[in-house]
């Protein structure tokens, strides 16, 4: 069965996460994804740990996990563009692909011959997406942009972590780099689109995508109370600054979240817990209430959660229909029964690691179902197989090799 985008061929030039994570999810919808890297190290992930995986041949150490995360699906060819061989191929590359995806400084690739004007000139078609911490525009786009700053210039960690006035308190990084991840989420989004203008016939585009729009752009209602009153969010804990009771609260055997979104549910929960009348109480009758009367929402609420273990409390909050549940470390979440039952964790086969766990694709589709067949692969493994294709030799190939360009 045909995936939605068996008929795309991608050229990767993006390293480290964000454009990784845009072109592994065209590889998992099915595009053909060609990963273009340095000879003799590849993308900077490579080499990102502790932990490597094990090479099963030599027990040594190999590719770094950070690099499995973001790279399943594509295959590895090894170029040096900064020779003009290495140009040369690349741009005959590009007049067979459908989109190039690159992450370099602004105007990095411009003295190579592979900047967006060039190759526009030889494939009009081409869908080229650029990918940097501070977009093609604006007074700081030369600056290199890394997850954590962005995070920090973004405002996320403005209201990520515990109040300054509490134990532990002061500005947190979220533990992914959700800057990375949403960037490349909304690069997926924007290649697609693009594709669908080009098959209008309105040909090709330039993308730009950048690191800090894409976080700002993912501050949602936070961002919005900002722009309503002019007031800037403070860091809050757990808590939810538009809704309440949604924070952690306290169980006899650790801690338990209530993510009660709406008056029905907060009822609900009153009933459950023996107080049917606190779901009336004028206090906490309506979220504006219970946000309004948070200090008091959470005196009456704690000594009562703290009553039973987190077990009890799922089981309870389950049966009364109100969202809540655990905080899972991720061994727990991986053994979580409703995660082993989606699939979440795949197992896919590996030439040098004998087998590689992988994670999952959340998109599932019902005509064209995905499927997970190859493993990330080792560095320059597609080589011969791609210039083949393109119609090299076998000894043009072995030149290229011998003179360093592959």
């Amino acid at each position: 069965m045909r995936k939605p985008l068996s008929d795309i061929r991608v050229l990767d030039m993006s390293r480290i996460l964000a454009g990784p994570w845009a072109t592994q999810n065209l590889a998992d919808l099915g595009a053909e994804v060609i990963k273009i890297e340095k000879p003799g190290v590849g993308d900077d992930t490579r080499h990102m740990g502790p932990p490597f995986l094990k090479d099963e041949s030599t027990g040594q150490p190999g590719d770094a996990a950070y690099f499995m995360c973001c790279n399943r699906g594509k295959k590895s060819i090894t170029i040096d563009f900064a020779d003009a061989r290495g140009q040369a191929l690349i741009r005959q590359m590009v007049l067979q692909a459908d989109v190039f995806v690159e992450n370099y400084k602004v105007g990095a690739l411009e003295k190579y011959g592979l900047d967006y004007q060039s190759l526009k000139a030889i494939n009009p078609e081409l869908i080229y997406c650029s990918i940097t911490g501070f977009g093609q525009t604006g007074p700081y786009k030369n600056r290199a942009g890394y997850d954590y700053l962005i995070q920090g210039m973004g405002g996320l960690m403005s209201v990520t972590g515990e109040r300054d006035d509490l134990p532990g308190g002061g500005p947190q990084r979220v533990g992914v780099a959700v800057a990375d991840l949403m960037a490349g989420m909304y690069a997926s989004v924007a290649i697609l689109a693009a594709l669908h203008h080009r098959t209008m016939g309105h040909g090709g585009q330039h993308i730009d995508i950048s690191l800090l729009d894409s976080l700002v752009g993912s501050l949602v209602n936070q961002a919005q109370n900002y722009l309503v009153t002019g007031e800037a969010p403070k860091r809050m804990g757990s808590g939810h600054p538009n809704i309440a009771p949604y924070a952690v609260y306290p169980a006899s055997d650790g801690h338990l979240i209530l993510a009660v979104g709406n008056d029905t549910q907060f009822r609900r929960l009153c009933s459950a817990i023996g107080h049917p009348e606190m779901g009336t109480d004028e206090r906490f009758a309506s979220i504006r209430a219970r946000v309004q009367n948070r200090v008091q929402l959470d005196e009456w609420l704690f000594p009562i959660t703290r009553s039973r273990s987190v077990a009890e409390w799922v089981s309870l909050l389950e049966e009364a229909q109100v969202p809540g549940g655990p905080i899972n470390d991720i061994q727990r979440v991986f053994q979580d029964p409703h995660v082993i039952a989606r699939g979440m964790r795949m197992d896919l086969p590996h030439a040098k690691y004998g087998s590689v766990p992988s994670v999952r694709n959340p998109m599932r589709f019902s005509e064209t179902p995905l499927e997970f067949k190859t493993a990330p692969p080792q560095l320059g493994e597609h080589t011969d197989e791609v210039l083949r294709s393109m119609n090299l030799s076998p000894e043009e190939i072995a030149g290229l090799r011998d003179d360093g360009i592959l």
